[in-house]
């Protein structure tokens, strides 16, 4: 029978998340049917499917975003830099009924290329997506969206980032953000 690690010591459930940590912090814009556009952070988003392209975003339903993306059936997942971090606690401790997020977080819109939603000038990279279902799943909804449209800033991504010029936002948890080294690894097997 194995033994248990003495070292290892036990995480409460509710903070186990964390320890799928660091994710890439990105900003998710949406625009209402109002023409307002708001713009939430995000950490909780994985690829889901290649053929087509599918993303998931995971958004408490009761968030600004959450109604925003349900009513237009569109969004903009967007890539920021580390030094964006500030903009992206803003835009996640803040809620859009209240605050012009992109105004106040001094974020620039760009115009996308195939959705209404609009893309963030000063983020590196952009998932244009439509929105394909929302799946119930506990405390947050899976926003599932089709990637329609992604594009990056040249010399920053070509298959993979290029991390010698660009410094991923990568969120460790609460209030805390990191990124990589420049040094990369590929295994031989």
């Amino acid at each position: 029978m194995n033994k248990t690690d003495s070292r290892k010591v036990s995480v409460p459930l509710g903070k186990a998340h964390h320890l799928l940590h660091p994710y890439n912090a990105c900003l998710v814009s949406c625009k209402g049917k109002d023409g307002r556009n708001n713009v939430m952070a995000a950490a909780w988003i994985v690829p889901i499917s290649v053929k087509p392209p599918l993303i998931g975003v995971s958004i408490r339903p009761e968030r600004h975003s959450h109604s925003l993306i349900v009513e237009s059936g569109e969004f903009v997942v967007n890539v920021p830099t580390l030094n964006m971090a500030r903009q992206v606690l803003f835009c996640g401790r803040k809620t859009g009924r209240d605050h012009d997020k992109m105004k106040e977080a001094s974020l620039s819109c760009l115009r996308a290329r195939k959705v209404s939603a609009p893309a963030i000038r000063e983020c590196v990279a952009h998932l244009e997506c439509r929105l394909a279902r929302v799946v119930e799943v506990g405390d947050h909804n899976l926003i599932i969206g089709e990637v329609v449209s992604a594009y990056a800033l040249k010399g920053c991504f070509d298959e993979v980032y290029d991390i010698t010029v660009f410094r991923p936002c990568l969120h460790i948890g609460k209030n805390f953000f990191t990124t990589c080294t420049k040094r990369k690894v590929e295994p031989r097997i």
